[in-house]
């Protein structure tokens, strides 16, 4: 079977002197596999399209065991991110972070969307590093039915005037105060929550539309990161050598 679809290049496996294995975000069909046959040689029809983090218009044949890229043509390429280490790093990060979380349709399709917006923002140097980090990781979580509790502390129902404790795990929000009773410190200061409500609730056009202090962007980090690791309930390997770039 032959299908026509859009997709953004996650990963590449080199196999043999020229051929490729590529696992492409789908809006349809989710993230899939497809060899690219004789991809890496330059001068090959699919050479342009099947770079890491191409976007682009694919027409692929779908069999029992394995898929096959027939043609590809380019909708987008990120150039800048090659720029600077951090940023390829961080690319990289979420693009792994996908292919794991692996959603099917409708999310796919929302998920490219907010991958492809990342990897612009971070092409173009629009926010810092690790405030997209965040954005995307609890951004995609919510994308996937797992929004935190974070209105107010679901102990008191405090909403704002003090630090607050997000549990990573039960993703529940609780005051200083509350929090000291269970024997939790406070992870989120004003700021953070604020940013953390911003990234949960915002319309996708006004996502990344935010700032924040150094300060509370490493607690918002901190916290989304692992947010998302405890809801993959999966290891990334690209994660401990993006850590030792952001430093």
């Amino acid at each position: 079977m032959q299908i026509a679809t859009t997709g953004l290049v996650l990963r590449r496996v080199k196999v043999g002197e020229a051929d490729q294995i590529l696992t492409i975000l789908t809006p349809d069909r989710g993230v899939l596999s497809a060899s690219a046959k004789g991809s890496l040689r330059l001068k090959n029809k699919l050479f342009s399209a099947c770079g890491l983090f191409c976007y682009s218009e694919f027409t692929l044949t779908i069999g029992r065991s394995s898929n096959f890229v027939d043609s590809a043509a380019v909708k987008k390429v990120f150039h800048g991110l090659g720029q600077s280490v951090e940023g390829m790093a961080l690319a990289v990060y979420l693009a792994e972070a996908a292919a794991v979380q692996a959603p099917e349709p409708p999310e796919a399709e929302q998920l490219l969307r907010l991958l492809l917006n990342s990897l612009y923002m971070i092409n173009e140097k629009k926010r810092p590093l690790r405030q997209l980090k965040a954005i995307y990781e609890m951004r995609a979580m919510c994308l996937a039915g797992y929004m935190p509790r974070i209105l107010a502390c679901e102990a008191c129902g405090r909403y704002d005037g003090m630090d607050f404790y997000l549990d990573t795990r039960e993703g529940s929000l609780l005051c200083a105060e509350c929090a000291a009773k269970v024997n939790r410190a406070p992870n989120l200061d004003a700021g953070a929550l604020y940013a953390l409500r911003h990234i949960c609730l915002a319309e996708d056009d006004k996502l990344f539309n935010f700032t924040l202090s150094e300060a509370s962007t490493k607690r918002l980090d901190k916290v989304c990161e692992t947010y998302l690791l405890a809801n993959l309930d999966h290891g990334l390997k690209s994660l401990d050598f993006l850590k030792t770039v952001l430093e």
